[in-house]
């Protein structure tokens, strides 16, 4: 989706009529902080080519998915559509961030001078089976679930993460994903952006032990590595508006990496 050409041949030869824009360049606070490049550069072709030839090829709906690292790094929590733009961002994940508000931009700005009809979901850090759980590459659960899946299998002692543990996160089932997608497809049609989460947050550390329980052995040690950066220090996000339109996520954690975990144990090479 980088290249201009191919995503022009494939929207005037399948003539989609709605499109959901997940595609992106994601990945953890390792590789976002150390391959900024990567991640403005082709997050920012990926958007500029799909929603341009969205709306040239007369597609009728565009949904367009953010990130909770839209917002500002110190946004009260939890945290409300307006407080895009607020203040200053993550450092670790800038580039990833402002690529991802620039989308929004492109997508409301098609949406004002074109009447294009797109509309901005942002959801929260995502998991579920099919992630990532590449060490260098990974967010935070599936390099988890990998970590004590394999001090398990080597009877390792210990297992180390970054940071003192203390940051919070919220995490959301793909498959809950999916379904607010398409809910908001057939029922949200306005230039705001609109959170998805489950509202609930937890503690790294104590994400940590759910993992442990779930995939590890529970004698395995968690020792934290302070000299390595926490990130931002919460990020639980306010998904009143999509709850009032009448969408709620329903799969609680610790089943969501119990399934997440059984997958990896099936597709892990």
């Amino acid at each position: 989706m980088t290249r201009q050409r191919e995503v022009d041949e494939f929207f005037e030869r399948e003539r989609p009529e709605y499109v959901f824009l997940s595609a992106a360049k994601v990945g953890g606070i390792l590789a976002n902080d150390t391959r900024p490049a990567e991640f403005i550069r082709d997050n920012l072709l990926i958007q500029c080519n799909v929603i341009d030839a969205a709306y040239r090829n007369g597609t009728k709906k565009l949904l367009f998915l953010g990130s909770s690292c839209i917002y500002p790094k110190f946004a009260p929590q939890p945290i409300r559509e307006e407080s895009l733009l607020t203040g200053a961002l993550e450092p670790t994940n800038q580039a990833y961030a402002v690529a991802k508000i620039a989308g929004i931009e492109m997508v409301q700005s098609y949406r004002k001078q074109y009447g294009f009809r797109g509309i901005c979901l942002q959801p929260t850090n995502l998991y579920g089976p099919g992630d990532n759980f590449d060490l260098e590459s990974s967010h935070v659960l599936p390099a988890l679930i990998r970590k004590f899946h394999e001090a398990k299998i080597a009877g390792a002692k210990s297992v180390t993460l970054w940071g003192t543990g203390a940051p919070r996160r919220e995490f959301l089932h793909v498959d809950d994903l999916a379904d607010a997608c398409v809910f908001a497809m057939q029922r949200y049609d306005e230039r705001e952006i609109v959170n998805v989460g489950v509202g609930e947050d937890i503690s790294i550390r104590a994400l940590a032990e759910l993992v442990r329980e779930v995939a590890g052995d529970g004698r395995c040690e968690i020792v934290q590595d302070t000299s390595r950066p926490d990130g931002t220090p919460r990020k639980l996000l306010d998904v009143s508006k999509l709850t009032s339109l009448g969408w709620k996520a329903t799969i609680p954690l610790r089943d969501g990496i119990a399934q997440t975990y059984a997958w990896y144990l099936a597709n892990a090479r």
